[in-house]
Order: structure tokens, then C-alpha cells, then sequence
């Protein structure tokens, strides 16, 4: 016994010793867990004030928040919305009124979800109105807004501001149609330019304020393009809209029009053409990639460049010559290893709001007078954050089992060499039309910062591929992706990348289900697994969460991941527990209404009886991821305590 002791005790001792070199350069748990104080800045027509998103010192509320762009020590006004609720779009519709779209804080992983209801208010706070939405008890119209039973949606804004805005409406009453307005946000009237009847489609306005486009997913789930004339809806073939479609805006002549495009399935391209589809002229365009970002030029609007949405963004100029990409270019030169975002110009270009983002920095806002060329910076998002202490992402292509080509994402641990590290691969959610992308990731630097190399797969079906690539990941929850996941790691470690003995898999939502899914399929590749907020019975997203409570929601279930009873059964992990032979760590939120709680009590009754071993985490008053900084603390915490005992201590790093 004395012996074992001892062996033991020396054991933790050399384990101990890696940790504290680690630990001198450690950033602290809770500068990843803390919100950003402000996000989704916008600027005024004039140029004068900004409005923006604020995070309340509770951490569960939010403010929109109006600044002076000249005195910025306070703002000048603050509409408080109820708590976890907050802007999800804000829209200048004069210099001194605005309008919201109203969201909720569903958790941590997925974006806010709106709410459907659309709130107005003067800049300095006053003449707040309800606009649209069910729990209309306040404002102008207040006893008739509140008949409104459906969800309103800010469609666009004129091309010069004039108090209006268009707004497109679902109905819960009669959701066969889609109905577009057009409203004075000041009276809080509104008159009706364009009504389909198909549900859930988007509108593109021309420059005549009417609907030209209706466009997007029907409740069968098909995707489906609309053109009108006069008021007369015909749907698109093939031949006009030439694969799948998406309208933008029209040209500054107002005879042509901008719009995505993916021709026979593949990435889809920035093309020009008439209205109807005739003389079709392709502006920026990849074979494997779909153009990501793209930056648009002031009133009369033009795309001047794009990036791809896989890789290392690098913007490609429509005219390199255009004083607008000069601009751009010359921004982008200030700012070396970061992508300079054009945010948004006032109305006589004179004020550009950008942003500066990377790998390694959340984003600073700033503003330029682009006659002078005078700059001021605005915010930092997370101002905590030290890029300088954070690690590369290198975004690299390999070769999955049957030739395709996917994208790899390596956040490697700053200061060390790329050469047998041990390893967390971080599956992304979704997993339908979701993708990793190159800029920060505060999970992957948590991780990278431990000193685990970080993998995360745009597997098949993720985005930014094209629809071709989207489809290929349909019902291969536990098949297909698994095995893109699995041929990922075994990439990783024929580089040399990777230490084959400590490898874990760490994953929200989709990934959390892919967390306990791929140790099943590959035996013996990894040493732990870690689901968060996961799907781990199938069959069960059919009977609970909300995805199942709209027509669309279960023909999208139908579609992405199956509806046989049997496939399902056989490719969720609460059937298969026996198989995982590694330790797993659950975190769930009780109150996840995306992955209800259900989940995670199903997949921890399943390893308890097949005798496995499990660690657990859930917190009562968190839905889909945690929000809570405390607790994203501790998860945190945990997470780091459960990799070092499975596959020890991160490498040491230097900052």
C-alpha cells in the first residue's frame, strides 16, 4: 500500500509540474465567460449618433443605448428592455427615430431568437411605440396593436431615410401567407405593398417600394422563388433563377439586379443580371467555396468586394481601382492579420462605421470621416480580451475517406509547435447549414490557452460549400458526419498534429451529440467525451423541444436527420451507451427548450445502467448553452479539471 501511495503521490507531483509553468501565463476563466458590454453597433443617416446593444451589470438584461458620436461618456438615452430579452435588429429610419426588432436570450449557443415584435423610439428616449407584435400594451395604437397575432419582421429601409420602413408579416391565424408593409414609424401606420400565399417567405423591395421577390423555405421545407408583376406572383424556373437564388438589391441604374447564386448545387457566386434573369454576369465566384462576407458601397448601393466564407478572409475587389476599395485597402493595411468590415455609411458617405476583427480579437468599432480621413475608435467588444495572449486558427483542407475535400480549423495553443499536442476536437452545432469559420472563438481559446490543440471539421453539410455539399449531409447524423469527424482526427494525427493517446471530443448541441456518437463509431480514438446542451435521443426531437411545434420545424426534422423509427433508434447514443468506452462528462440547462433536459436525464439513466462512467453538470434557469457568467465559470472550470484527468495537462505556452 505504502508503495502504490507512493508512486501515486509522485505521479501528481510531475502532473503538477507542466500545470504551474502553464499556469503563470493562463488567462482567467472568467474573461471567456463575461458578455460583451456592447454589440451590433449602427449609425445614423447623419452620421451623428450611434445606437447599440448594451449588456446590464445583471448579465440577464439589455438596453438599446443611443451615443453621441462626439461626447461618448455616456449615452444620451437608454430604452431597458424586459429581462433576457434584447435587440436582434436595429434600424435608423430618420436621424432622431428608430426602430427594433425584439429577441430573446435562448442561451449561450444559438443567436437570440426574435420574438416577432417591433418596438420604435425617438433618440432621446421618448415617443417609444409599439409597432407590431401580441403583447402590445403600450403606445400610440396600443389597443389595436394588440390584435396582432403573428410575427413582424424588419424587411428593409427606403433608399434615403424618410421615417418608414418596410416589415414583413407571418400571421399565426393564417400562416398560408406572407405579407410585406409599408410603415411610418413615427404615426405608427402602415399600408400594405406586397401579400403571397405561400408562409415564411423573405421580400426584396425594389427602389419602387413594392415587393419584386418573395423568396425562401415553404413549410414542406422546399426552397422557392417568387416574382412579381403588378402585384402577380409567378414562380421562378430553373432557367431564371438558375439553381438556388437569393435576390440582394437592385443596381444603381435600377435596371438590373445583385444576387447569390449557386449554379447545378455548387458554391454559390456574387453574380449581376436583369430582373428576370437574362444577361447574367458573374462578379466573384470559387470552386470550393460560396462568397461569405460581402462589403457594399454607400447610397447608390454596389458590392465593391468579397470574401470566401471558408479560409482566412481576403478581400477580392469588384473594381481594385474604385476609391472605395482604395479605402478599404488602405483600412486593411492599418490593420495587418485582421479583416476590416465596412459596418455601415451615413446617408451622404461622409461617416463609415467599420470593425476590426481576427482570429485573435473579438473586434473594435471606429468610425471615419472619409473626407478627411480621420479616425476615432469607438469600442472593443470583449476589451479584455489581449489579442497578443490569444492563439493562431489556421484554417487547412484534407481528404476525407472517399476523396472530398472538407476544411479543417486548428487553433494551436501559442508558443508551442504544432507537432504531437494533445487534442480536443470541437464538432459544430446544427449540424444543417452551420459552419466554423476562422474568426475568434472563445471556446477554442479557452481550450488553445489550457494548451490543447483545438479541431473543428466543417464536416458535410455544413455551410459555405453550396447546397450540393449542404445536402450531402442529410440524415447522416451518425453515419456520414461522424465519419467526416473520424477521418478528421485520423488527419490530425498522420500530420503528426496530434498525440493519438490524448485526444478528446468536447461539443455543443449537434456536437454534443457527436461528442458521445463519435467514440461509438471509432473505438479507442479518444479518452473522453464531453456533450453540451446535446441531442442524444433522436426519435425524442420528434415529441419535445420547438423544432417539432411548426409544420416547417418537423418537415425540416424529416428531411435533415430522417424519420424512420428504426434509423433513429440505431443512431442515438441513449441505445448505444454500452459501446462507449470512455469517460463522459454531461452539461445540459434545464430549461433548453432547443435540446430539452429530457436529453441529458435520458443519456445519464442509459450510462448508469450500463454501469459507465460519468461526470454531471445542469443548472436550473439555463436553456440552450449557459448565460450565466458564474456558471460559464464553472463549466469552464470543470471542463479544463476533466480534460486533465483523461488526457493530462495541456503544453506549456508562452505569451
Amino acid at each position: 500500500m505504502s508503495c502504490h501511495f507512493a508512486r501515486t503521490l509522485l505521479s501528481a507531483t510531475c502532473l503538477l509540474l507542466p500545470l504551474a509553468a502553464v499556469a503563470a501565463d493562463v488567462v482567467p476563466a472568467e474573461d471567456f465567460a463575461r458578455h460583451a458590454p456592447l454589440t451590433m453597433p449602427s449609425l445614423s443617416p447623419d452620421g451623428k449618433h450611434f445606437a447599440v446593444n448594451m449588456n446590464l451589470a445583471d448579465g440577464d438584461s439589455h438596453a438599446l443605448v443611443v451615443y453621441d458620436v462626439a461626447d461618448m461618456s455616456k449615452p444620451i438615452s437608454m430604452l431597458r428592455l424586459p429581462k433576457y430579452e434584447l435587440a436582434v435588429d436595429i434600424s435608423w429610419v430618420s436621424n432622431t427615430r428608430l426602430v427594433v426588432e425584439k429577441g430573446r436570450q435562448q442561451g449561450s449557443i444559438d443567436k437570440p431568437v426574435a420574438t416577432g415584435e417591433v418596438i420604435a423610439t425617438d433618440i432621446d428616449g421618448k415617443h417609444q411605440d409599439y409597432l407590431y407584435g401580441p403583447e402590445s400594451n403600450y403606445g400610440t395604437r396600443a389597443g389595436t396593436r394588440g390584435t396582432d397575432r403573428g410575427w413582424g419582421f424588419v424587411a428593409g429601409l427606403p433608399e434615403l431615410a424618410n421615417g418608414n420602413f418596410f416589415m414583413t408579416t407571418y400571421s399565426w391565424d393564417n400562416q398560408d401567407y406572407s405579407t410585406l408593409y409599408d410603415v411610418d414609424a413615427g404615426r405608427n401606420t402602415r399600408h400594405l405593398v406586397g401579400q403571397i400565399k405561400v408562409g415564411g417567405l423573405s421580400f426584396m423591395v425594389g427602389p419602387d417600394g413594392k415587393a419584386h421577390y418573395a423568396f425562401g423555405r415553404n413549410d414542406n421545407w422546399d426552397y422557392v422563388i417568387y416574382h412579381s408583376q403588378g402585384g402577380n406572383w409567378t414562380q421562378m424556373n430553373p432557367s431564371q433563377a438558375g439553381g438556388t437564388f437569393t435576390p440582394l438589391f437592385f443596381t444603381p441604374d435600377r435596371q438590373r439586379i445583385y444576387a447569390s447564386q449557386s449554379v447545378d448545387g455548387g458554391p454559390a457566386s456574387l453574380i449581376e443580371q436583369d430582373e428576370l434573369g437574362g444577361n447574367r454576369k458573374v462578379l466573384a465566384s470559387d470552386s470550393f467555396a460560396s462568397i461569405g462576407i460581402m462589403e457594399i458601397t454607400p447610397h447608390p448601393y454596389r458590392p465593391f468586394a468579397t470574401t470566401l466564407a471558408t479560409g482566412i478572409p481576403q478581400p477580392n475587389y469588384v473594381d481594385p481601382n474604385a476609391p472605395i476599395a482604395k479605402l478599404h485597402r488602405a483600412l486593411s493595411l492599418k490593420f495587418p492579420g485582421s479583416y476590416v468590415h465596412f459596418v455601415n455609411f451615413s446617408e451622404d458617405g461622409g461617416k463609415l462605421l467599420f470593425s476590426v476583427s481576427s482570429d485573435r480579437d473579438p473586434g473594435s468599432y471606429f468610425l471615419i470621416d472619409t473626407r478627411n480621413y480621420k479616425v476615432i475608435k469607438l469600442f472593443s467588444a470583449e476589451p479584455w480580451i489581449d489579442p497578443g495572449k490569444m492563439a493562431e486558427r489556421r484554417p487547412l483542407h484534407f481528404k476525407a475517406r472517399d476523396g472530398m475535400e472538407l476544411e479543417a480549423i486548428l487553433t494551436i495553443p501559442k508558443g508551442a509547435d504544432l507537432a504531437k499536442l494533445p487534442m480536443v476536437l470541437m464538432p459544430h452545432g446544427g449540424p444543417i447549414d452551420v459552419q466554423d469559420d476562422w474568426f475568434y472563438d472563445g471556446d477554442a481559446q479557452f481550450l488553445a490557452n489550457r494548451g490543447y490543440l483545438v479541431l473543428q471539421v466543417n464536416y458535410r453539410g455544413s455551410s459555405g460549400r453550396g447546397v450540393n455539399f449542404r445536402d450531402a449531409g442529410y440524415r447522416q447524423w451518425g453515419t456520414g458526419i461522424q465519419q467526416d469527424l473520424i477521418d478528421a482526427v485520423k488527419w490530425a494525427i498522420a500530420e503528426n498534429y496530434a498525440d493519438p493517446q490524448r485526444v478528446c471530443v468536447y461539443g455543443a448541441s449537434f456536437g454534443g451529440y457527436s461528442a458521445l456518437m463519435a467514440p461509438i463509431r471509432a473505438p479507442g480514438m479518444f479518452k473522453c467525451a464531453v456533450g453540451y446542451a446535446g441531442i442524444y435521443d433522436m426519435g425524442l426531437r420528434y415529441k419535445k423541444g420547438d423544432t417539432q411545434e411548426s409544420k416547417a420545424g418537423r418537415n425540416a426534422l424529416r428531411i435533415q436527420m430522417g424519420d424512420n423509427p428504426a434509423e433513429l433508434a440505431a443512431n442515438s447514443p441513449v441505445n448505444l451507451a454500452g459501446k462507449i468506452d470512455v469517460p463522459v462528462f454531461l452539461i445540459h440547462g434545464e430549461d433548453d427548450q432547443r435540446a430539452p433536459f429530457a436529453h441529458a436525464k435520458a443519456m445519464r439513466a442509459a450510462l448508469e445502467a450500463a454501469h459507465k462512467p460519468y461526470e454531471w453538470l445542469s443548472k436550473p434557469g439555463e436553456g440552450h448553452g449557459f448565460y450565466d457568467e458564474k456558471n460559464n465559470v464553472e463549466l469552464y472550470t470543470k471542463l479544463q479539471a476533466f480534460l486533465e484527468k483523461n488526457i493530462g495537462p495541456g503544453v506549456t505556452t508562452t505569451h
